[in-house]
C-alpha cells in the first residue's frame, strides 16, 4: 500500500497567547482529491502554511511526501496556488510561468514545453503576451493554477481555487482537479463553496476551533443517492417497476428503500408508483447534503 502523501498527528500552532491551530491530525492518500473545511476563524490557513514549510509548527508531527515538513526536496514536488496572491503586474502571462519555472529548478527546454501546454488547458493562450496588469481576476486565477502544475508535482494545494471564477471557470478548474485525481496527483482543497467540494472531493476534514472534528467520505456518493418511499398497496409489479429505476432495492412494510443516479430520478418513481396504483405519501432523497452536514458539525451535533 502507497505511503500517505500526508501524515500529521497533533500539529500545534501558537502566536503569543493566541492558539490558532489546537490539533491537526489527518492522513490524505495518493490520488485523493482532499476536501478542508471550517468557517473564517478555524484555522485553516494556519494550517495550510504548516504543510507548506511556510509556518513552523509550535508542537505535534507531520510529514508530507514522505518528509518532515518544510523540507525543500519535497516542496519541489509541490504546486500550490494560494487564496491572496500578487503577481507581477509589468510581467506577461508567459514570463510569469518562465520565472516560476526557473524557481522550481526546471530546464529552459521543460519550462518552454510544459508552459505552452498549462496556459492551453486554462485557455490562457492568447492573453500569454499580455501584461498580467490587464488580467481580470479570473484570468490570474487561472494563470495561478497553471503556475501551480508546472512542476508536475505529486500533491497540490488549492486554497480557494475558484473564488474569482465565473461558472465556466469554476468547471474548468473541477475538470482540472479530475485530471489531477486520474494522473494519481493528490489534491488538498480549501474552499468554502460546498457545491465544488461536493463535486470534486472524494473525502473532507471539517475543522473547528482549530483541531479536525469530523471527518466525511464523499467518494460512494457521487455513485448515486438513496431514495427512501413510503407507499400503501404496493404490488409487487410496482415493486419490480421501481426496482427498475435503480438498484439494491430494500422493503420494510409500506417503507422503500434503493439507490438511483441522481434525484431527476425521483419524478419517474412516482409516476411509475401512481401508474401501479399505490398510494404514494412520501418520496425523498434519504441522506444530507454536504451544507446540512457541515452545519450540523459545526453545531456541534453528532453526524448521522
Amino acid at each position: 500500500m502507497e505511503a500517505p502523501v500526508i501524515e500529521t498527528h497533533g500539529l500545534r500552532r501558537w502566536f503569543g497567547a493566541k492558539r490558532a491551530v489546537a490539533d491537526l491530525s489527518l492522513t490524505v492518500r495518493a490520488g485523493e482529491v482532499f476536501g478542508f473545511l471550517g468557517p473564517n476563524g478555524a484555522g485553516k490557513t494556519t494550517s495550510l502554511k504548516m504543510l507548506l514549510g511556510l509556518v513552523v509548527p509550535s508542537g505535534g508531527e507531520g510529514r508530507v511526501l514522505g518528509e518532515p515538513l518544510g523540507v525543500r526536496r519535497a516542496r519541489a514536488r509541490i504546486g500550490f496556488l494560494p487564496e491572496h496572491f500578487r503577481f507581477h503586474e509589468w510581467l506577461t502571462g508567459r514570463e510569469l510561468m518562465h520565472v516560476h519555472g526557473r524557481l522550481y529548478g526546471l530546464d529552459p527546454a521543460a519550462i518552454r514545453t510544459r508552459t505552452e501546454a498549462l496556459l492551453a488547458r486554462v485557455d490562457l493562450t492568447d492573453a500569454a503576451g499580455r501584461r498580467l496588469g490587464t488580467y481580470s481576476k479570473g484570468m490570474a486565477q487561472r494563470l495561478g493554477l497553471a503556475a501551480a502544475l508546472l512542476p508536475a508535482p505529486r500533491l497540490v494545494f488549492l486554497d480557494e481555487p475558484t473564488s474569482g471564477l465565473d461558472p465556466l471557470g469554476r468547471m474548468l478548474v473541477r475538470d482540472v482537479i479530475h485530471e489531477l485525481r486520474a494522473a494519481g496527483v493528490s489534491v488538498f482543497l480549501n474552499s468554502h463553496l460546498l457545491g465544488e467540494v461536493e463535486a470534486t472531493c472524494d473525502r473532507v476534514a471539517f475543522v473547528k476551533q482549530g483541531r479536525v472534528v469530523h471527518e466525511h467520505v464523499l467518494a460512494a456518493e457521487r455513485d448515486g443517492i438513496e431514495v427512501e418511499v413510503r407507499a400503501e398497496a404496493l404490488t409487487e409489479a410496482a415493486l419490480a417497476a421501481v426496482g427498475a429505476l435503480g438498484r439494491g432495492l430494500r422493503r420494510d412494510g409500506p417503507r422503500v428503500q434503493l439507490r438511483v443516479p441522481s434525484t431527476e430520478t425521483l419524478p419517474e418513481i412516482a409516476r411509475v408508483l401512481v401508474a401501479h396504483g399505490a398510494r404514494l405519501h412520501h418520496l425523498a432523497s434519504a441522506g444530507q447534503t454536504l451544507e446540512q452536514l457541515f452545519l450540523r458539525v459545526m453545531e456541534g451535533e453528532r453526524p448521522g
